[in-house]
């Protein structure tokens, strides 16, 4: 919340001390109310509802834990700063057990320390209301995934609709960075899933996961891999900036799920993090193959790195990988079904093949299967998942 949006509303008896504060407060860029009086600041708060109220403690008739408590009845979430003399150190631990924000030391020597507590508790209040949005909308997501879940076990062909619902909308753009992608089910309903978001407002995460086995089974996986995104993504939300930053650390939650979850299926997963102001990816595999291509400055090779399948072994450590992505480029991801329907015999025959169509073209999902000849294909033996990532950062 920036200060010209912001409304204060200042109560002190004290006229000096009161004008000096609304002056100070004023020329720092806030719009401020002022009253002389308890009653008669909860009559401007009623009146304005101010996004923050600075009050002085040792009042008459209304004193300031007065006013805090009837605050708190209306507006809990409104940031309350009281101000005490430095021998009233008791009413100020009521204050904060009341819900206060914070509190200032009368006399105010430095009045940039009050701008500073009035700037912290503004951003605070703003941290909370976009935390309670999103749980909002979090626990919206969940009861969906819920009702989802019920309906893919009734009925295959709802679970399909639902399932192609989970699946993010495409294309995905960030910055000068997008996300295309196809899925091909070799049943009704597909082991294969992707899923990207942004995580904040110069990164996304994105993952391609291919789930053991097929049908009912694991399509089920794949809800249990959405719901434990979105809760890793309200952890980071919440302030656990290390759970989405690092893609090893959200394998490693996942596949600790995943065995609690006793299903018997284990992941591959190939998961990625782009900060979009270094242009730089961080990327961790578990089991993924084949390996991902990165096409930059006319070559294609495959990432390094295969790690270990998620939900398969215990204790498992992943590791995390950082490359640069400066210029243009292309980051082609399949899941290993696309080896079943390559006609190549040996596998080298059939890693080869793709590194020299997507050298060639692998601008989209539609460019890269048509490149191989597999754009109108109907049956698999083996669900096939194709994510592309791209970008131009120069």
């Amino acid at each position: 919340m920036s200060k010209a949006n912001s409304q204060l509303l200042v109560i002190d008896d004290d006229a000096i001390v009161r004008d000096s504060i609304v002056a100070y407060l004023q020329d720092s860029g806030f719009e401020v109310l002022e009253a002389e009086n308890g009653e008669h600041g909860l009559e401007v708060f009623q009146q304005h509802t101010p996004d923050l109220i600075l009050c002085d403690l040792r009042m008459p008739r209304l004193d300031g834990l007065g006013v805090l408590r009837r605050v708190r009845e209306e507006s809990p979430d409104t940031p309350f700063i009281v101000v005490s003399g430095a021998g009233v150190m008791a009413d100020v631990v009521e204050a904060l057990r009341l819900g206060a924000s914070d509190y200032i030391i009368k006399p105010i020597v430095d009045l940039e320390v009050l701008e500073h507590a009035v700037n912290r508790a503004l951003d605070n209040a703003e941290l909370v209301r976009q935390n309670q949005i999103y749980r909002e909308s979090l626990e919206d997501a969940i009861a969906s995934l819920r009702e989802s879940l019920d309906v893919l076990r009734e009925d295959q062909k709802a679970g399909r609709q639902v399932q192609l619902k989970m699946l993010p909308p495409q294309p995905f753009l960030m910055g000068n960075y997008f996300i295309d992608y196809k899925i091909w089910p070799s049943l009704y309903l597909s082991g294969d899933f992707v899923d990207y978001f942004a995580i904040n407002e110069h990164s996304f995460g994105f993952y391609l996961a291919d789930v053991s086995g097929h049908g009912a089974s694991s399509a089920f996986v794949t809800v249990l891999l959405k719901h434990m995104s979105l809760s890793l993504l309200q952890e980071f939300q919440a302030g656990d900036m290390d759970r989405l930053a690092r893609p090893s650390v959200v394998l490693s939650a996942i596949n600790k799920n995943l065995l609690a979850s006793e299903l018997g299926k284990h992941v591959t997963v190939f998961g990625g993090v782009v900060d979009t102001r270094t242009n730089q990816l961080t990327y961790s595999v578990g089991g993924h193959f084949p390996q991902p291509i990165l096409s930059m400055g006319g070559q294609s090779r495959y990432l390094e790195d295969r790690g270990l399948p998620v939900g398969l072994f215990p204790d498992v450590d992943y590791t995390d990988i950082t490359i640069d992505l400066s210029g243009p480029f292309t980051l082609t991801i399949f899941s290993d079904g696309i080896l079943e329907v390559l006609p190549q015999e040996t596998l080298k025959e059939k890693e080869q093949y793709l590194l020299s169509v997507i050298n060639e073209q692998a601008d989209s999902a539609d460019a890269v299967m048509s490149g191989l000849n597999v754009n109108s294909l109907r049956e698999a033996p083996d669900d096939i998942a194709l994510l592309v990532l791209g970008g131009n950062a120069g």
